[in-house]
C-alpha cells in the first residue's frame, strides 16, 4: 500500500476525533458553560449539518485549486477553528468553531478518500478507501476516552486544544510527503445533484443515509442506553466506548478486505441485512454483558465495515463523476447522523432509550431495501453523463 495513504489516514484521524470527541464531554461542557445537555448536544446536530451541506458545495467552489495546497489550507482553517473551540469563552463563540471546524474538516475527508483512491492501483482502491476510514473510526477509539480524561482533568476545552496540535501535526506530514496533485474538473453544484436522478445512484446514496440514521438513532444515546439497561457507571461506560472504537477500527479494514475479494454489491448486502438483525437482537441480550459485548462489537465493526464498500460501488457505478458521488455520499452520512440524533431523542422522549435499537434496525431494513434496489438497476451512469 502507498505510503501516502496512511498520512492521509492521520488526517481523517483528527478530523474524526473533532467530531466525536464532544459526545463523550457534553457533561463537561454543560457545566462549563452553564447550559443544559440538551442545548449542549446541539454542537453534534450543527456538525453534522454543516459537514452534509459544506461537502459538495466547497468541492465545487475548489475546484480548480491543486489537491495538494488545498488540504494544506483546509487544515489551516480547520486549526483555527479548534482554536477557536479552545478559546471560546461563550457558548456562541464554540457553536461558531464548530460551524468552522466542520466545514473544513468535510472537504478534509473528501480530499482524503478522492487522494487516496487516485494514488493506488485499480485492484487495492477499496482497501485505500478502508484505510482513510479506518482513520475516522481509529478516533472513536481515542476520541471520546481521551476526550473524557484529558476534559475531566484540564476542562472541556484542553480536548480542542489537543486537536489543533494533532492538526499541525497533519499539516507536517502533508508538507512533506504528498505530491502535488492535479484538480480533475467538477461539474456544476446543480449538475452534480442532477445525478441522483438515476435510480441506480439516488438508491445508493439513500441507503448511506438510512443506515446511518439506523445505526445513529442508537449510537447517539449509547451512554444512557449502557446506564439503563446494563447500570454501568462512567468508567465502564469509557470502556465500552474503547471496545467499540477498537472494533471499528477492525471492521473499516475488515470491509475493504471484503469488497476487493467478494466486491461491492455482495459486501453490501450482506453487511446490512447482518447489521439489521444485530440491532434488534441488541437490546433481547442485555441480561449477559458477555453477550452484549459480543454483539456489541459486531455492530461496531459492521457500521464501519460498510463504508469502503459503498464508497467503492459508487466509483464503479459512477466512474465519471466518481469525486462528486463521494462528495454526496459524505453529505448523506452527516444527514443520516443528525436524522438518526432527532428520532433517537424523540424515541426516547415518547418511549423510552430500550427502544432506540429497535428503531434503529427498521431504518436499517430499509437501507437494505434501496441497496437493493440500486444494485438490480443496469443504468450506467457515467456514458449517460458522456453522451450528455
Amino acid at each position: 500500500m502507498n505510503f501516502r495513504v496512511y498520512i492521509l489516514a492521520v488526517v481523517s484521524f483528527v478530523v474524526g476525533m473533532a467530531e466525536l470527541i464532544v459526545g463523550g464531554i457534553l457533561d463537561i461542557i454543560s457545566n462549563g458553560l452553564t447550559i443544559s445537555i440538551g442545548k449542549a448536544g446541539e454542537l453534534i446536530t450543527v456538525y453534522s449539518l454543516v459537514f452534509a451541506i459544506a461537502s459538495p458545495v466547497l468541492l465545487t467552489l475548489t475546484a480548480r485549486i491543486e489537491r495538494k495546497k488545498l488540504c494544506l489550507s483546509a487544515l489551516v482553517i480547520f486549526f483555527f477553528g479548534n482554536m477557536i473551540a479552545f478559546l471560546s469563552p461563550n457558548y456562541s463563540m464554540l457553536f461558531l468553531s464548530r460551524i468552522i471546524s466542520a466545514a473544513s474538516g468535510s472537504l478534509l475527508v473528501v480530499l482524503c478518500v478522492t487522494i487516496a483512491s487516485s494514488i493506488v492501483k485499480k485492484e487495492l482502491r477499496a482497501r485505500a478507501i478502508g484505510i482513510i476510514f479506518m482513520g475516522v473510526s481509529g478516533s472513536l477509539v481515542l476520541g471520546v476516552p481521551v476526550g473524557l480524561v484529558i476534559g475531566n482533568h484540564l476542562g472541556w476545552r484542553s480536548p480542542f486544544l489537543f486537536i489543533a496540535v494533532l492538526t499541525l501535526v497533519s499539516m507536517l506530514g502533508v508538507a512533506m510527503f504528498l505530491s502535488k496533485i492535479a484538480p480533475r474538473p467538477v461539474m456544476p453544484l446543480r449538475q452534480q445533484f442532477q445525478t441522483l436522478k438515476h435510480p441506480k445512484i439516488l438508491f445508493a446514496q439513500l441507503t448511506s443515509l438510512l443506515f446511518l440514521t439506523g445505526h445513529l438513532t442508537l449510537y447517539a444515546y449509547l451512554t444512557p442506553f449502557l446506564k439503563t439497561v446494563l447500570h454501568l457507571d462512567a468508567t465502564w461506560i469509557s470502556i465500552f466506548y474503547f471496545i467499540f472504537g477498537v472494533s471499528a477500527v477492525f471492521g473499516g479494514g475488515v470491509g475493504g478486505w471484503m469488497a476487493d475479494r467478494w466486491g461491492s454489491k455482495k459486501s453490501i448486502l450482506s453487511i446490512i441485512a447482518i447489521f439489521s438483525i444485530v440491532l434488534f437482537i441488541l437490546p433481547k441480550v442485555t441480561f449477559s454483558v458477555v453477550l452484549f459485548v459480543i454483539m456489541m462489537m459486531i455492530w461496531s465493526m459492521l457500521s464501519w465495515a460498510i463504508t469502503p464498500a459503498q464508497q467503492n460501488y459508487l466509483i464503479e457505478s459512477a466512474p465519471g463523476t466518481s469525486d462528486i458521488q463521494q462528495s454526496i455520499n459524505n453529505s448523506a452520512l452527516h444527514f443520516g447522523i443528525a436524522i438518526g440524533s432527532v428520532l433517537g431523542g424523540m424515541v426516547i422522549n415518547e418511549y423510552s432509550v430500550e427502544y432506540n435499537a429497535s428503531f434503529g434496525g427498521l431504518f436499517v431494513v430499509l437501507a437494505l431495501i434501496c441497496a437493493v434496489i440500486s444494485i438490480t438497476r443496469r443504468v450506467n451512469v457515467s456514458n449517460e453523463n458522456h453522451k450528455a
